[in-house]
């Protein structure tokens, strides 16, 4: 079985985008569209690398940050999004994002910010 990485983002043809890049990289990927089934996806599976977006329908990405690392600590979650502000980007590493890309992405900045983290 590989491992997964999961992909939250509200937006299908992103997440799409994304899955593309992480089958070429070798791993099986999981798929959320909001932050409640983000929480509960990987609670399931506790992914080895987390995308999350920033803004979501229910609840920031930095409130689903937040959620997930109350129950692991240790999760490994970049943040992607097309916001840019520092003060979101600072919040979002406080949280515990450990990257952050800004959408849109070029695919091998996406692959090499993905590889960082999943090499540490």
């Amino acid at each position: 079985m590989k491992p997964k990485i999961l992909v939250v983002d509200p937006v299908q043809s992103l997440r799409g985008i994304l899955r593309k890049i992480i089958i070429t990289m070798g791993y099986d990927v999981l798929e959320a569209a909001n932050g409640a089934e983000a929480i509960h996806t990987y609670q399931a599976n506790f992914p080895i690398l987390t995308t999350m977006d920033l803004n979501m329908p229910d609840m920031t990405g930095i409130d689903v940050i937040r959620k997930i690392r109350e129950f692991d600590p240790a999760a490994n979650i970049m943040m992607c999004s097309a916001l840019e502000q520092k003060t979101m980007i600072i919040e979002a590493i406080q949280a515990g994002a450990k990257e952050f890309v800004s959408k849109p992405f070029q695919e091998h900045n996406m692959k090499e910010t993905m590889l960082k983290l999943l090499i540490v």
